[in-house]
């Protein structure tokens, strides 16, 4: 049995202020007239019913996504108490899918990314479950690099694995860190690298095996927790899973460390839309390549991005290589190469009273 399972915890900071605690970027539209939700659910429904689909989030968004989300029954939503990275998000899953069935096979997508064209994905999902439904392998997926960008993870893959329905699968070398430029560069230019997508594809076995293997203290706790299922205690052994246990990505935890990883090629239209920087590979740009979104006027500016979800209007004159955002009783001016520091400037704003109506 194939499902997916649909991270959606995330707090999407960079994408302040016009995501904030009550609604993150998963629940805006920043890349078409859906939320960044609706569009990953309606991406896979053509391979993967409903019923079959699990949303991973915090217990403070679970009324939202249900809100949101009419078709999503409750009992598929996973709630986490507090976040703890996604090595213990996909190990919560993968216990309670194992528990429905020995042999589900799971996709683990993310709420936030921009994938096109949806077929291109379809099929790697479909080819990849078919292996991981067979071989106790874990397959992630890698993205052709288009830019030598600084702001993804990458893959070396090495030898061709096989080939599997119309997709390529390779094994895997090595994950590297987010690069400097000039090793991204490399990266880009050896075209022996895939970004790291963080999107996967395996067995809840595979991945429960393996959590077990490489990071043993989280595996016992996972296994604890898993004779809660479908009792009346199990909402109380999660808070005790998520208060005991490390928080750690499952790159760090395990597929770094792990002999059986295999990366799929893929050479779709990909991206996390990381920042605010991203709508412009994605939004429609005047001749001085601004792009403007809302009611907003500019004279001569350039490179700019202007967002406004307000009644008000914004105006620029004379300015370049900046970010205007006005969402609510907020507005954010930033220059594009500093849009990392949004997330710097909330635990600033997070240590004052004062301000936090404005998180």
């Amino acid at each position: 049995m194939n499902y997916a399972i649909i991270m959606a915890g995330g707090r999407g900071e960079r994408f302040w202020p016009l995501s904030r605690g009550a609604r993150p970027k998963q629940f805006l539209k920043l890349t078409s007239d859906k939320t960044m939700l609706e569009e990953t659910i309606a991406r896979v429904e053509p391979l993967i019913q409903v019923d079959n689909l699990r949303i991973v989030t915090t217990e403070a968004m679970t009324e939202q996504v249900l809100r949101e989300m009419p078709q999503i029954p409750e009992h598929s939503i996973l709630a986490e108490p507090v976040g703890r990275n996604t090595c213990l998000a996909i190990g919560l899953a993968a216990v309670h899918l194992r528990h429905e069935n020995e042999r589900a096979v799971m996709v683990v997508l993310s709420a936030d990314h921009l994938i096109r064209p949806a077929a291109k994905l379809l099929r790697i999902l479909r080819d990849g479950m078919a292996i991981a439904s067979m071989e106790d392998v874990l397959i992630t997926i890698g993205i052709v690099p288009t830019r030598p960008d600084t702001g993804y993870g990458y893959i070396k893959f090495g030898d061709m694995y096989k080939e599997e329905g119309d997709s390529s699968v390779y094994d895997v070398v090595a994950f590297a860190e987010k690069p400097k430029a000039t090793l991204a560069q490399e990266y880009y230019y050896t075209k022996q690298y895939f970004w790291n997508s963080g999107m996967f594809i395996w067995s809840a076995r595979a991945i429960l095996m393996a959590i077990n293997k490489h990071h043993p203290e989280m595996g016992e706790q996972l296994e604890q927790y898993a004779k809660s299922i479908g009792t009346e205690r199990e909402r109380e052994e999660r808070a005790k899973l998520y208060q005991s246990a490390n928080s750690i990505s499952i790159d760090y935890a395990v597929l770094e460390h792990a002999d059986n990883v295999k990366v799929i090629k893929g050479d779709f239209i990909w991206d996390d839309v990381g920042s605010w920087n991203a709508l412009e590979r994605y939004k429609e740009r005047d001749s001085e390549n601004n792009v403007m979104i809302g009611k907003t006027e500019i004279l001569n500016t350039y490179e700019t991005t202007v967002y406004n979800d307000t009644d008000g209007l914004v105006a620029c004159i004379g300015v370049s290589d900046l970010v205007v955002v006005r969402s609510g009783d907020t507005t954010l001016v930033v220059h594009k190469t500093k849009t990392a520091a949004v997330k710097e400037l909330l635990a600033q704003l997070a240590k004052k009273d004062e301000y936090q109506k404005y998180l």
